[in-house]
């Protein structure tokens, strides 16, 4: 079926639909995305169980005596063998889905021998031996300041500790090092070389040593916010070293701001950077630069902007304004004077989101009436349809409040709403072109593809290490970056 939008003559086919479901799916996912933050539960942050006492069930018992707050273990032997040990057990493993884990002993009393452990175990460890001594387990030993790593020869790693000091022991996901502290200190770091769930550790093998143990209960002596703060900056480090061309800032907010129709923002943006951007080189994937192609590309870079994009820039541009000031009936208007094909569909999901976002402006201002008999002639329509359905009720429910938008579903009321509708519109109108190759490319810009790309990266290297260390969130990237 072929069709003509005042200029062009092109195919319509079922893309058009298609990409209006698209934009339909994309708000009842915001939908469900608001709910959450309505009802408390939009926390990004992956919940995972702490340890948070000694594991009095799984330890040794025979050699310890374990207080009844389950934080202060004793050894109330004495040792007669190298398998005397008493070792127990965090009740919790490590969280893993952060950027490091860390706890702390304070060795209350030495002992006979200070042969007083830290480290963390395999859940299936022996609890008659020393953290590190077996396979699946490391350990940092006060009477030799060696580390043990799965067999009981040692390494030369810090210093001895003893009556009075306070040991901690850590894990760094994002370096995959396990690194232990004496007295607030760093001793050392060593790579992680055990995978799956491992569970903070202490010991004790000689008589009257005892320790308390410091899941976070109390302040740590070490300043982990501090160590924190110091591994995120040393990943900043590394990522401030790759090499970026100086202009492909420039051509990403340029394409950011040509896709979303901005024309005044671009033209300011073309002005202030004439002086100061240099000319983006166009070179082909295979990295050689033929400048008969580069000169011929730009040629006919320039001639769709000027020939076939200009007229849809702008009335992209002036339709998203329409939207976003809630004229909903004016970009009706426009929509149907400019491109035909996307409004004269009245039971389109395009036309559906047009028609709720009218419905919503009304409630906004306080036109119930109003609303009322715009939803029983535009919205009855869809009533009964499963695609519309959860979207047309939701709307609806906002004539059951007295204060709408603190309801539940306020969400609507919001001037993110209108974004997703006019950059419906936006996309809707780009598809119209008849040079476009795929229709994806009018969805998302250059900027938010880099950022898709970015998330995906950043998702695949933390399942390469089981999924360990902290989740990538780009709106918290975003956030540190305002605040610095």
């Amino acid at each position: 079926m072929k069709e003509s939008n005042g200029k062009n003559t092109i195919e319509k086919s079922d893309q058009d639909q298609d990409l209006g479901l698209y934009f339909l799916e994309l708000c009842s996912r915001k939908v469900k995305e608001e709910l959450q933050d309505y009802n408390g539960d939009g926390d990004d942050e992956e919940k995972e169980e702490s340890p948070s006492e000694l594991n009095t069930i799984n330890s040794s018992g025979g050699f310890v005596v374990v207080a009844t707050d389950k934080l202060s273990v004793k050894y109330t032997s004495v040792n007669l063998h190298g398998h005397d040990v008493g070792v127990i057990q965090a009740n919790k493993f490590a969280p893993m889905k952060r950027l490091v884990y860390y706890f702390e002993i304070f060795v209350k009393d030495a002992g006979v021998k200070g042969q007083v452990s830290i480290g963390f175990t395999s859940e299936n460890f022996k609890m008659r031996r020393q953290p590190g001594w077996e396979a699946n387990s490391c350990g940092y030993h006060g009477d030799d300041g060696f580390l043990y790593r799965g067999h009981g020869k040692g390494e030369a790693f810090g210093p001895t500790y003893t009556t009075g000091d306070i040991v901690g022991a850590g894990i760094n996901y994002a370096s995959q090092e396990f690194f232990f502290t004496k007295n607030g200190q760093v001793v050392g770091t060593v790579y992680k070389d055990m995978q799956g769930p491992l569970y903070p550790t202490v010991a004790v093998h000689s008589q009257n040593e005892e320790v308390h143990v410091n899941f976070g209960q109390k302040p740590f002596t070490f300043d982990l916010k501090e160590f924190e703060a110091q591994e995120r900056m040393k990943q900043q480090v590394k990522i401030e070293e790759i090499p970026v061309p100086t202009n492909a800032s420039y051509g990403i907010v340029r394409s950011y701001l040509l896709h979303y129709g901005y024309e005044d923002t671009l033209n300011a943006f073309d002005v202030a950077s004439k002086s100061t951007v240099p000319p983006i080189n166009i070179v082909q994937e295979n990295g050689i630069d033929d400048q008969e192609t580069t000169y011929a590309l730009n040629h006919r870079k320039t001639l769709r902007q000027l020939l076939i994009y200009e007229l849809t820039w702008i009335t992209s541009f002036i339709s998203m304004k329409l939207i976003r000031d809630g004229e909903i009936d004016a970009a009706f208007g426009k929509l149907r004077e400019w491109y035909p094909q996307i409004a004269e569909d009245n039971t389109s999901a395009m036309c559906f989101l047009l028609h709720c976002q009218k419905f919503i402006e009304l409630v906004r201002v306080g036109e119930l009436k109003e609303a009322v008999t715009y939803g029983r002639i535009e919205l009855s329509r869809f009533f009964g349809s499963p695609v519309f359905e959860e979207l047309v009720q939701e709307c609806v429910a906002l004539l059951a409040y007295e204060r709408p938008l603190e309801s539940a579903v306020g969400y609507l009321l919001k001037d993110s709403r209108r974004d997703v509708v006019a950059d419906s519109v936006n996309a809707m109108i780009l598809s119209t072109n008849p040079n476009l190759k795929e229709t994806k490319n009018c969805l998302h810009s250059n900027l938010e593809r880099l950022l898709r790309q970015l998330t995906a990266c950043c998702y695949e290297r933390r399942s390469l290490s089981g999924d360990q260390g902290e989740a990538f969130q780009l709106q918290r990237v975003l956030s540190s970056g305002k605040k610095s």
